[in-house]
């Protein structure tokens, strides 16, 4: 028989690997300690290893009516607006990769996963579940909450994010280590396009390269609305688990003072801003920080990464078609040896995203001599430095 399989965490990793699972027969309960599922509001990027995995999901209908298709990748200076460098999007990148670069509201892939998850009914969707033990045994695994309910599986997916209970199941020490504190925080803002000055609106991303941080700008919701993240070296505030903490434009500027005129007018018409810390982890040195016996990781409870590259949710989406395709249609019996299988294929790929992660914001942000040479290599290599064939072609 198929296995009964819990996912502990209801969000985009979550949902994605319970869809995954329930297409080979499996019965998938997914636990969210919020009273509802939901996500708060957000932009990602996806590129196309991401949209590719979707829509074997069977989401590419559902995701082209809700996201936007940027036609090109801008890399401007924070300080001049000066253009660096140019990637064409849009039907190049389709043409190249055989799927599309598209930009999406957190919260309608998160919908659109929610409702499929809903549709394929293998399993149930459980709210209020603060999970505050997890056990497992040769055969089984069993969960409970800080509720005094309790469920039993055949296997166990943690897909509980940055601060993972699951991962303290793993066989190796940095299973019980807390994350790290990069230094950076974040700032987001959405506004409706039609309310922006049309100087201001966007149907490209556009991204801003300053000395110690950057901004970047792009539509969502199918062009209707512009998120706007900027990431500074700032010193952490706040609770570094609240990733929705209330902010401001003033608050922003303490910590990256004034940009130049084209950026600082985007800024000044955001109608409101929250904030987070960064936080990540090292990244993996062995495929048994992902997996151990009937407990596997998806997503930033294996592998949180910074938003350096873009491909924090898509590596989790990336998890969850693997994991999926390790088990099968396989037996309660073959769990443990399909989630070895699974680790050892995903491990490698994640730590190199990851690190690469880590550089990016090293570029992303430097000063000095570091900024002159590497906008040089900009406007001297463009797409080319741009171009990422290793991740959109994987």
């Amino acid at each position: 028989m198929p296995a009964h399989i819990l996912v502990v965490g209801g969000g985009i990793g979550g949902l994605s690997a319970a869809l995954a699972l329930s297409r080979g027969g499996h019965r998938v309960d997914v636990f969210e300690q919020a009273p509802v599922f939901a996500e708060i509001g957000a932009g990602i990027q996806m590129g196309p290893n991401v949209t590719r995995r979707l829509a074997q999901l069977g989401l590419a209908e559902g995701l082209e009516a809700i996201a936007a298709r940027p036609d090109a990748l801008v890399v401007q200076s924070a300080g001049s607006g000066a253009e660096l460098a140019r990637l064409p999007l849009g039907d190049a990148m389709r043409e190249r990769y055989g799927a599309p670069y598209l930009c999406v509201h957190r919260a309608d892939l998160h919908a659109l996963l929610l409702e499929a998850v809903h549709a394929r009914g293998r399993g149930t969707l459980v709210t209020d579940a603060r999970i505050a033990q997890v056990e497992s045994s040769d055969d089984l695994v069993c969960i409970s909450s800080s509720g005094a309910r309790a469920w039993e599986g055949e296997a166990l997916i943690g897909a509980d994010g940055l601060w993972s209970l699951a991962r303290q199941r793993l066989d190796v020490p940095s299973a019980a280590e807390p994350p790290r504190a990069t230094g950076h925080t974040a700032w987001r803002a959405m506004a409706e396009q039609a309310a922006l000055p049309q100087a201001l609106r966007r149907g490209r991303i556009d991204v801003w390269l300053g000395p110690h941080l950057h901004a970047v700008a792009y539509p969502v919701r199918g062009g209707a609305w512009l998120n706007v993240v900027v990431i500074a070296e700032s010193a952490p505030a706040g609770d570094a688990r609240d990733w929705d903490q209330a902010s401001s434009l003033a608050a922003l500027q303490k910590a990256t003072g004034r940009s130049g005129r084209a950026l600082q007018a985007l800024l000044e018409a955001m109608p409101g801003w929250r904030a987070w810390t960064l936080s990540d982890r090292p990244p993996l040195a062995s495929a048994a920080e992902m997996a151990h016996e009937r407990v596997a990781l998806v997503g930033d409870a294996a592998h949180p990464m910074v938003p350096y590259l873009a491909q924090g949710a898509g590596m989790a989406i990336e998890d969850s078609m693997a994991l999926a395709e390790a088990l099968g249609q396989g037996r309660a019996a073959d769990v443990p040896a399909a989630f070895a299988r699974y680790a050892e294929a995903r491990w490698q790929r994640n730590a190199l995203v990851q690190a690469k992660a880590r550089r990016n914001g090293q570029i992303f942000h430097a000063a000095g001599a570091v900024r002159i040479g590497r906008d040089l290599a900009m406007r001297t290599l463009g797409a080319r430095l741009l171009d990422q064939p290793w991740l959109y072609g994987g």
